[in-house]
């Protein structure tokens, strides 16, 4: 089976690598030459892409199977509304375009966020409950969806992951939390927060591949933890400075919610990490 990987960041190349470890021919992409040489470890080809036109995306899907997309800005948080449109929805549109040339294509895989959500108040949500993003960054990720699920057929299989914060080798929460120990943050500190490991994406993706998944599917833990627990928890592990909370400086967090990873499970996955461990 061949797959390309598009996007080759800190999840798109640890897929590489383990689809590649189970046999696949595996193109992965990179916007950089500078990272070919690294890629080449971990896929059969490497190949810088700077663009996602239609007509780029044609000449690298001839004699592909499967498409694994996760493209990201260079710098999440920092990245304007028009470079993430330009990132995730002209990418979607123009990659729907190509894909009508290649019936060969069977699987897209395309990792999304929970962003899409928004806020709901520490209640608990699923794949069909309303999306309510909380600025224009998260409506165009859910626009991407949209656009990738429209090219769904009884022959091209489309599987949206919306995953959670990611965290794991190089992002594990002590390196990315170390620095609040000691610090008030403001809030009570009670608003949920849902994780996902590496592992996880990486196995789901494998089991979406098998099973063929079509549609969307939560992908978190199965646990959500609050932020006041988690950085409790941290702080006990590693014998860190408490985090203090200040409840007079409380602002409506925009991400308070837990989210249900059922779907997911009721298609057989078992996570591998079904807790956040600190």
């Amino acid at each position: 089976m061949n797959a390309i990987i598009i996007g080759c960041g800190y999840v798109g190349s640890v897929v590489a690598q383990h689809w590649r470890n189970l046999g696949q021919v595996i193109t992965a992409t990179t916007t950089t030459q500078d990272r070919i040489g690294e890629l080449q470890k971990v896929a059969n080809q490497a190949i810088v892409l700077k663009r996602c036109d239609e007509e780029t995306l044609q000449t690298i899907l001839q004699n592909q199977d499967v498409v694994f997309l996760s493209v990201a800005p260079t710098a999440n948080e920092q990245v304007d509304a028009e470079m993430y449109e330009e990132t995730y929805l002209h990418t979607a549109n123009n990659l729907v375009l190509a894909l009508k040339h290649f019936p060969n294509v069977k699987q897209l895989i395309y990792t999304s966020s929970c962003a899409v959500y928004g806020n709901s108040n520490g209640a608990w949500v699923t794949e069909v409950s309303p999306v309510a993003p909380a600025n224009r960054h998260g409506k165009i990720l859910h626009d991407t969806e949209q656009v990738l699920l429209s090219a769904s057929s009884q022959d091209l299989k489309v599987c949206i992951f919306r995953l959670g914060a990611i965290y794991g080798p190089d992002r594990e929460l002590k390196k990315r939390f170390a620095k609040l120990a000691g610090t008030t943050r403001p809030g009570t500190g009670n608003h949920f927060t849902n994780w996902i490991h590496l592992d996880d994406i990486v196995s789901a993706s494998e089991f979406a591949l098998a099973h063929q998944l079509q549609g969307i599917y939560n992908l978190v833990n199965d646990v959500p933890i609050a932020a006041r627990e988690l950085f409790k928890q941290l702080c006990e592990r590693y014998e860190l400075p408490e985090v203090e909370w200040d409840a007079s400086d409380a602002k409506t967090p925009s991400n308070d919610r837990r989210i249900s990873n059922q779907k997911l499970k009721a298609e057989g996955y078992q996570f591998i990490h079904p807790k956040v461990e600190v």
